[in-house]
């Protein structure tokens, strides 16, 4: 099959150091095709992130779009950025990306749209930053 009779999808991974989201849209980003973080997936806190549990949703998230038909996925990483958060993404992103490719679907574009701050509140950590 033809990348371009490909039904795609636009795959939201969002990958802090709590947590991994994996978040299934139509290619406009409009309309929720699936679902699936961490907490769904094991049951104690501390496992949420890994990246076994990443694997894990990215497999029932294949399941959701194998049954939707959507055999394509780009894919948009992203940390928790902004003014405070790591702006480098934990450590289920790439376990995710991996895990999606090996279920059988296509991944297209893999694109970093973590949130860059433009000036905006000041950086926490006083005025000589953060003593250890």
């Amino acid at each position: 099959m033809n990348k371009a009779d490909l039904r795609w999808g636009v795959c939201h991974i969002l990958a802090s150091y709590n947590n991994t989201l994996l978040h299934i849209t139509d290619i406009t980003g409009t309309e929720t095709i699936g679902l699936v973080s961490g907490g769904q997936i094991v049951k104690s806190d501390r496992l949420e992130s890994s990246p076994t549990t990443a694997m894990n949703a990215a497999a029932r998230v294949a399941e959701i779009c194998r049954d939707k038909g959507v055999q394509g996925l780009h894919i948009k990483i992203r940390a928790p950025g902004g003014h405070n958060g790591p702006m480098n993404p934990g450590p289920g992103a790439q376990a995710a990306i991996r895990a999606l490719s090996r279920r059988g679907i296509t991944i297209g574009l893999i694109e970093d749209v973590t949130p860059v701050p433009h000036g905006g509140c000041r950086k926490k950590g006083g005025r000589r930053g953060r003593r250890v």
